[in-house]
Order: structure tokens, then sequence, then C-alpha cells
């Protein structure tokens, strides 16, 4: 009754701040979670594994159907979810099981298979996400200038507000943000259409002060120059497609890298640190938006998903794909009481970062 009960709060606020746009966010966190689980579903059930019970969500079942001896369930809490493999009890080993197809009876590198196949169709669906998302097309600001700097190396060299920014060194620009990447210290030759001329102009770009992705300031290159409101649909197509999803994976993971080591070097404050609310509210504003970006974001949470839970704490796939290489270099399991102090030490920590980033979450709302 009382999981029913907070369920039922969930969805009063959230469509209260969110409208129907929050419904959406409730299926697209489940369905990143179902796609996680289901990786390790089908790892399990190729080596004949039994699976016992494939939930989302935890506490009070809400659903549920067994088939070939699983049982499927939709529980209370979207929070989650889990795949329960038969003899799978870690913390209690009277109460593993050692059966041909139990997941006792794996070797180390057979279970890392398995631990590490939910995250990685986490980073599989993000990878289809963003196919999907370059054959629909990403409303972006259009590559003409809307604002030019005193003092810039644009306005030095004679580019005008309205102009269309067509190529730089001979690379095809379609959106506004495809630019920063291509500017190098060295002279560039940038082709623009001004009404309905096409004019090369020779432009050094100039070092100034500018945020990056983390919200830190940075020396960066600059032409000196800011979008209008213009806004095209830029979309790819066959191959293209392949390589943009590819592409956007790899700056999507590296970013998500890059951010927790700062995050442990201290460059970055905690208090940047998101949770569920910040995740609900990124959702349900994309849906807002279009479907094109409801796919964005969700592909990026997938990703952020699949790369945190490879991080080796215990309670995380990560953790556990520790203690099994523990296994197989030393021959032998990690000793019972440093795996349960080390459980429920991962467990404390998963908590209190779910509780702080909460509390940002909260703090970020109010502040606005």
């Amino acid at each position: 009754m009382k999981s029913l009960l907070f369920l039922l709060i969930i969805l009063i606020l959230g469509l209260k701040f969110y409208s129907v746009q929050f419904l959406a966010t409730i299926f697209a966190i489940s369905f990143l979670i179902f796609f996680h689980e289901l990786g390790h579903f089908l790892a399990a059930k190729s080596l004949g594994i039994r699976v016992e019970i494939f939930s989302i969500g935890f506490g009070k079942s809400l659903f549920e159907r067994k088939f070939k001896n699983t049982k499927y369930r939709l529980s209370v809490l979207p929070r989650g979810g889990y795949v329960k493999l038969k003899g799978q009890d870690d913390l209690n080993p009277a109460l593993r099981n050692y059966d041909k197809d139990s997941y006792g009876s794996l070797s180390p590198l057979q279970k890392i298979y398995i631990l590490f196949a939910g995250p990685f169709f986490n980073l599989l669906l993000a990878f289809l996400l963003y196919i999907a998302i370059a054959n629909l097309g990403l409303e972006k600001a259009s590559a003409k200038i809307g604002f030019i700097a005193p003092n810039s190396a644009a306005q030095e060299m004679g580019l005008l507000e309205g102009d269309i920014i067509k190529s730089i060194n001979g690379v095809k620009i379609q959106s506004f943000d495809e630019i920063p990447a291509l500017l190098t210290p060295n002279a560039l030759i940038i082709e623009i259409q001004r009404e309905e001329k096409l004019l090369n102009f020779l432009i050094t770009p100039k070092t100034g002060q500018a945020y990056n992705e983390f919200g830190q300031i940075m020396p960066k290159l600059q032409l000196g120059i800011a979008p209008s409101n213009e806004k095209i649909s830029v979309s790819y197509t066959g191959l293209q497609s392949l390589s943009y999803a590819l592409d956007e994976s790899i700056k999507a993971s590296t970013l998500i890298i890059k951010g927790l080591f700062k995050l442990i070097n201290g460059d970055i404050e905690a208090k940047n640190l998101g949770g569920i609310i910040t995740m609900v509210d990124l959702t349900s504003k994309a849906a807002e938006i279009s479907l094109s970006w409801l796919l964005f974001i969700t592909a990026l949470i997938s990703i952020n998903l699949g790369i945190l839970n490879l991080l080796p704490i215990p309670m995380l796939d990560g953790g556990h794909i520790l203690f099994n290489f523990y296994a197989l270099i030393f021959k032998k399991e990690v000793p019972q009481k440093a795996f349960e102090y080390l459980s429920y030490g991962g467990m404390a920590l998963l908590l209190s970062l779910m509780l702080f980033a909460t509390f940002n979450d909260i703090v970020r709302l109010t502040q606005n």
C-alpha cells in the first residue's frame, strides 16, 4: 500500500510540474532500465542459465506473468530494475546453487560476460537512438550570423550580421554548433553567403575566454560571432547516419568520463552532481520540444547509465566484474567477509551519492 501511495504521489507531482510530458519521461527511463536488464537476460540465456525474475522497477509487483520458468514483473518503484538468476546470491553463500543451469556453475569469464552485457546494451541502445535521430533530423541553430563582437576576428575581416557560413577550409557547415570544432590557430578560408553572393574570407581566430561543457572558463579560439534565431533541421541518411551515431556516442562517452575525473579531482564542484529529478526535468523538457530531442536526451542518459554501471564500485556491475577478475587472476573468490564489507560499503556510497544528488536537484529547483 505504501509503495502504491508513493507511486501515486510521483505521478501527481510529475503531471503537475511537467504535464503529459512526464509520462514520456517515465516511459523513456523504464525503457532504458528494460534494455539494460535485457542485456543481462540474453547473456544469461545464451549460457543456458535459468532466469528466475526479470523485473522493471523495485518493490511491490504491479503486474507479474510467468513464462518458461521466468517471472516477468512490473514493480511499483520505477527507479531501477533487476534480473535474478538461479543460484545468484553473493551475500549469502548458503543459498548459492551450482546446478548446470545456475549462475554459480559459471567461470569468472562467463560471469563477466553476463555482467558486462547490461552496460553494453545501454551503449548499444544509445547508438541505435542516434541513428534514429540522424534520420529524423535535429533542430539546431543555423549557420547564419546574428551578432558580431567588437574588435573580434570576424569584425576585423569584414563579416556582417546576416552572413551565412557555408564552409570552413572546404568543410561544409550545416549548423552553427559545427563551427567551434573547425577553428585552428592558423588562418582559415571561410566561405560565406551574403544575399545572393558567395564570398571567401581569410580569417585567423583569436584566443578568448569562454565556458566549456562543464561550465568552466577556459581559453578558447573564437571568431567572435553568435548565431541568429534562425533554426534548421539537420539530418543524415545511409552511412552518414552510422558515422553520426558513432561520433555522438564517442563524444557523449568521453564527456561523461571526463566529467567523472573532473568531479573526483575537484575541478567540478560537487553541487553540479544531478540525480533523478534532473533526469526527469531534462527528459520532460526535451519531450516538449520534439521527439528528436527526447531521443537525444534519452541516448545521453543511456550512455551515462552504461558507463556509471561499469565503475568498479561494489553493488554495481563494474564492482562485480572487478571481483570476478580477482577470481580469474588468483584462482579463488574474494573472501566472503571482504566481499560483504565491500558490498555494504558500496551500497552506502551509492545511497549517499543518490541522496546528495537529489538534494542538489531540490536546491536547483527552489532557486529557479
